[in-house]
């Protein structure tokens, strides 16, 4: 096991309207199935603990691009949306924010019981990268978001966030049992632990191995423990800038939605008759599901898929959203169909969504075009209310959420 990954994002407070947090329940669900449809759990566990990923993958869902809250939103959604879908996925989201995250040994526990998991070894697993993390690393942040996800292989994930009242500023932990290098790899068959030899399962009775290795990991020079883990470090500033975005690649995107002739390839591919600004959010998507691991270095890019709660880089256009949704649903609920005709149909959609990354990865290879970021960004303003753009702004004035009011967990 290692940790793979840290955040540092500006502490926010606001919260989540009912309107968005029900759609990114069902994106990130849809997004989810869609990466074990062709990739398995492990590729999604080792996306899960990729922190540019993790934030590009907020995102698209229309979260603020780079704030705090991206991640108990994420995290929550994906609980709400897999749950119900834990046994038919393989896929098992244990713990939260606040009093949920004390949730955790006992939901850890009642797995353990129903899938065969040794659940004190998971338990133990949770509760020590949540102490690692608040109190062997003096960074001065304390934990007050713990979610850990396991796969029915006995793999794991574990994504927490911690809040530093001083500086303002929050910092998100990614931990992953599994050394998996390449979203599309074959995942490991084992699991290193640092000078104690291979295991085949972290959570085997006999695992005691891998278990005295994380300890050890708990006295280790906390700057080298930080060193060893990819580092996404987010500005202050809230918009977004064209400085945030890779604008080649965005270039890439916006040339497949909106001339003519790539469009209507993309539109070939995908077996859909779709308007431009919905392939652009589709085109995004496919990247979160099927891109590589070096395309995420600029998450602010796939807030152009569907916009921002807080109107950065514009508001989400909820007519464009719902139809990017029920593209990926419809497709997905397809596959699953008992008609003969449904699976190929939705089988050739799926196919045909991968080959849409493909085809504007090919397109930024090829043509090199690049993105005008002063002018989309007017053209999405001005085409906003026609797309039912809406942001927290729109809504009555409600409670808001305060991180810095949550006290320690650990």
């Amino acid at each position: 096991m290692k940790r793979s990954g840290v955040a540092d994002l500006p502490l926010h407070g606001g919260r989540v309207p009912p309107w968005l947090a029900e759609r990114m329940t069902k994106l990130g669900t849809a997004m989810t199935e869609a990466i074990v449809y062709d990739y398995g759990t492990s590729a999604f566990l080792s996306r899960l603990s990729d922190p540019f990923w993790f934030q590009a993958f907020g995102s698209v869902m229309g979260m603020d691009w780079h704030s705090s809250g991206i991640t108990t939103s994420v995290m929550g959604a994906l609980k709400r949306g897999l749950g119900p879908r834990a046994d038919e996925l393989g896929l098992y989201i244990c713990g939260g924010r606040g009093r949920f995250s004390r949730n955790t040994p006992s939901e850890l526990r009642l797995l353990g019981e129903r899938r065969g998991f040794d659940g004190e070894a998971l338990v133990r697993t949770s509760r020590l990268t949540a102490r690692i993390d608040n109190n062997a690393i003096a960074d001065g942040f304390q934990i007050y978001l713990h979610s850990f996800v396991v796969a029915a292989n006995g793999e794991w994930a574990v994504v927490q966030q911690g809040l530093n009242d001083k500086s303002g500023m929050a910092r998100r932990y990614h931990w992953h049992s599994a050394a998996v290098k390449d979203f599309v790899a074959e995942p490991h068959t084992g699991i290193v632990g640092e000078h104690q030899g291979t295991i085949m399962n972290l959570v085997d009775a006999h695992a005691g191995a891998a278990q005295n290795a994380m300890l050890e990991l708990a006295h280790e020079n906390p700057e080298k423990t930080l060193r060893a883990a990819r580092h996404l470090k987010l500005p202050a500033h809230h918009e977004v800038r064209a400085q945030n975005v890779d604008l080649k690649r965005l270039g890439a995107v916006l040339a497949v939605a909106y001339e003519r002739g790539l469009h209507d390839f993309a539109e070939l591919l995908l077996l859909e008759k779709l308007g431009p600004r919905t392939l652009q959010s589709l085109a995004l998507v496919a990247e979160v599901v099927h891109g590589a691991p070096s395309r995420f270095n600029d998450p602010a890019r796939f807030s152009f898929a569907h916009g921002g709660k807080d109107r950065h880089p514009f508001p989400v256009p909820l007519k464009t959203y719902d139809e990017s949704l029920n593209f990926l649903r419809g497709a997905l609920d397809k596959v699953k169909s008992g008609s003969r005709n449904d699976q190929v149909t939705g089988k050739e959609k799926l196919d045909g969504f991968r080959r849409l990354e493909r085809f504007a990865r090919s397109v930024e290879t090829r043509l090199k075009p690049e993105a005008n970021f002063a002018a989309l960004i007017t053209h999405e303003n001005e085409i906003s209310p026609s797309l039912d753009g809406r942001s927290v702004f729109d809504d009555p004035p409600g409670k808001q959420f305060n991180l810095s009011k949550q006290r320690s967990l650990f």
